[in-house]
């Protein structure tokens, strides 16, 4: 792969850059789009766009990870799904017109967060072009607004059917701690991570794709098991309903029952951390990794293997898995003098298993 310079693809230097992190979701899984509570960090890996605005309304796009010959090109206005990587920039300008004219420009984009890992790359690209284009067409927008925008842009014009709290996260986390979002008013606030406590992120190897059928069906049925109890969303019942719940039809009375409990974990989680109980934390996370694997079936083998191994290794108190599920990463919360050696330690018996794809640690 050869990676170009802004100026060899272009003939110009650029005039803005801007960037976006990925993110970890450290709890609170397909709780978003049912109005619930979630809590995602950011992550040292971060999309970087380099753009310079043009005459006309042409638009000319290259990215390092794909490294096409030439950039793609479109005419902003004139947007229209093409099933590439190009859709997510392609959805902000459509998304973002609304906001004010954007006319035509090049873009140079090159990310570290990995593709397909559960860590929000689609997110993080839309950010990072959004910022990039508020900055070039002086689009009045605050970073609440941008993550609207970038929602829509990937569920209306990509269609993929995500929650908000990736375009929240890639908007406004940052690495110093987490980012509680109430994602039905979108208020937030953040939430410091003890300093005697560190994250660690480990790929399973295995990509995943929200556009895939599984995670359309989950959203799906959730809105079925919201619309049966009688409620506007599933955000709307609490642990006071789940006898009701129980009584619904398989499988929504275990989806139903999933997203109940981990929205009272999330806050659970919330209430631990501010007072550094870690061990509280790690044993949430755990519960809700059995929740995601047993009631809204989003794990696969491999990923319960990483999260075994995790939860029986010294330093370690407690993992999940984090992101939309059918792949991706784990996340989990490590004593800080043993974060690293015990990352290293959970992949590499990952891999000498032989049973899955490689793992590899991403943050420790």
């Amino acid at each position: 792969m050869t990676v170009r310079s802004f100026r060899d693809l272009f003939g110009r230097d650029p005039e803005i850059s801007a960037e976006a992190p990925g993110r970890v979701n450290l709890i609170g899984e397909h709780t978003d789009y049912s109005g619930g509570f979630v809590l995602p960090a950011a992550i040292p890996f971060s999309t970087r766009v380099e753009l310079a605005r043009r005459e006309g309304s042409r638009v000319r796009l290259w990215s390092a990870q794909f490294a096409e010959r030439e950039p793609i090109e479109y005419e902003a206005g004139r947007e229209q799904h093409q099933g590439d990587w190009a859709d997510y920039v392609r959805g902000m300008t459509w998304s973002l017109a609304s906001a004010g004219p954007i006319g035509g420009f090049d873009a140079r984009i090159e990310s570290r967060v990995p593709v397909g890992g559960g860590l929000s790359s689609s997110a993080a690209l839309e950010i990072a072009v959004g910022r990039a284009l508020r900055d070039a067409f002086d689009l009045r927008m605050d970073d609440v607004q941008l993550a609207v925008a970038a929602r829509r842009a990937e569920n209306d014009f990509v269609g993929a059917p995500v929650g908000i709290m990736d375009q929240m996260a890639c908007s406004l986390a940052d690495v110093s701690g987490a980012l509680f979002i109430d994602t039905r008013s979108l208020r937030y606030e953040r939430v410091p991570i003890p300093p005697e406590a560190s994250l660690i992120v480990i790929d399973s190897g295995v990509t995943h794709q929200h556009a895939s059928g599984e995670y359309r069906t989950r959203r799906e049925e959730c809105a079925r098991a919201a619309a049966l109890l009688g409620i506007p969303e599933l955000r709307d019942a609490s642990a006071a309903d789940l006898s009701r719940i129980a009584k619904l039809p398989p499988p929504l009375n275990r989806r139903a029952r999933h997203v109940v409990t981990e929205n009272a974990r999330v806050l659970a989680a919330v209430d631990a951390l501010r007072a550094g109980d870690l061990p509280q934390v790690g044993r949430l996370f755990i519960e809700s990794h059995a929740s995601m694997r047993d009631d809204f079936q989003v794990s696969i083998p491999a990923v319960d293997a990483l999260v075994e191994r995790a939860i029986r290794t010294d330093g370690i108190y407690g993992a999940r898995l984090t992101g939309g599920g059918f792949g991706g990463a784990i996340v989990g919360l490590a004593r800080g003098d043993r974060a690293r050696a015990a990352a290293d330690e959970i992949a590499d018996g990952h891999n000498r298993d032989g049973r899955f794809p490689h793992a590899r640690v991403l943050v420790e």
